[in-house]
């Protein structure tokens, strides 16, 4: 119902992922649940960072990040994203297989949005879908 009082927001999402099943999962649980929103994918942290600031990825943007990838890891970006003068108060989810505590509590001491285990959210990814939707009609995104 609050959704048709207001204009829908349009947020893009940067899904930064190197394996193509969870990709694909991602892709599929959006299209699901009839979410259009623009998706634009890297492979790795570092034609992430690329994309980022050759402007290719339309603010507001919501960067859902796979720990573990060639080239530059996920811990990585985050770390250069929040150095860098422009791109700093970008909103970064993690989207990892790993359960490590050292990993987690690294993710959030780079001010990480939140830190989701792949294996938590099932195959389907449509929970996490759901959460991204809500969360971007809800909270409010840095402007371009």
């Amino acid at each position: 119902m609050l959704e048709t009082m207001r204009e829908a927001k349009c947020v893009t999402l940067l899904l930064v992922e190197d394996d193509d099943v969870d990709a694909m999962g991602v892709i599929r649980a959006l299209k699901r649940k009839r979410i259009a929103n623009p998706l634009i994918r890297a492979r790795d942290g570092i034609e992430a960072l690329e994309l980022l600031r050759e402007g290719k990825v339309p603010r507001p943007f919501l960067i859902l990040l796979d720990l573990n990838m060639p080239r530059m890891g996920g811990l990585e970006l985050i770390q250069t994203l929040r150095d860098d003068k422009v791109l700093h108060d970008s909103v970064v989810f993690v989207l990892t297989t790993s359960k490590s505590d050292e990993d987690m509590s690294a993710a959030y001491r780079v001010h990480v949005a939140g830190y989701i285990v792949k294996s938590e959210i099932g195959n389907s990814f449509s929970d996490l879908v759901q959460m991204l939707d809500a969360y971007w009609q809800v909270v409010e995104l840095p402007p371009g």
